[in-house]
């Protein structure tokens, strides 16, 4: 596999800090807006919505790290946790990025890059070789404008459809 050409945007201005559950109602008030910007119609989107929405016990296995603006306001979110093995290229080892949201109107200014890059550190940092992405269908061009590599669906009945990965360097 080729490695992506990831460049943080140089826009970035947000400071980021790991979630803690005080956080999770501005985090899940960020996924909702997100969500809500999907092009999917709006029954799904609602009755999809609380699937999205992270809970106290998701702290126990997921890490959540939070981006704030200026005033500390919560402008951003990235959760993951290692990946299933059998979910990743063959014979690496990953990271699963299970959600990047980004406020809607704190979009395009290198917030969800920023996210990303603190994604692909921990994969560093933790020795492992990579960042899996399964991707919402609206989300495709933004992994794609940041040079990730698409993964063929290779069980379509297993594999999700919109998959990417960062591999990272040590």
């Amino acid at each position: 596999m080729s490695p992506a050409v990831f460049m943080p945007s140089p826009t970035t201005a947000s400071h980021l800090r790991q979630a803690h559950a005080d956080d999770l109602p501005a985090i899940n008030g960020i996924v909702e807006r997100a969500v809500a910007t999907w092009q999917l119609p709006e029954r799904v989107k609602r009755l999809s919505l609380p699937s999205y929405r992270y809970q106290t016990h998701d702290l126990v296995h997921l890490h959540l790290m939070l981006a704030e603006d200026a005033d500390q306001t919560p402008v951003g979110v990235a959760a993951w946790e290692p990946a299933n093995p059998r979910d990743l290229p063959a014979g690496q080892r990953g990271l699963l990025l299970h959600g990047l949201y980004v406020d809607p109107a704190r979009q395009r200014r290198g917030v969800g890059s920023q996210l990303l890059e603190a994604t692909a550190a921990a994969a560093r940092a933790q020795g492992f070789d990579g960042v899996l992405i399964k991707a919402q269908a609206d989300a495709n061009g933004f992994f794609e404008a940041r040079g990730l590599q698409r993964l063929p669906v290779e069980d379509a009945a297993r594999h999700y459809p919109h998959r990417f990965w960062l591999p990272v360097r040590h």
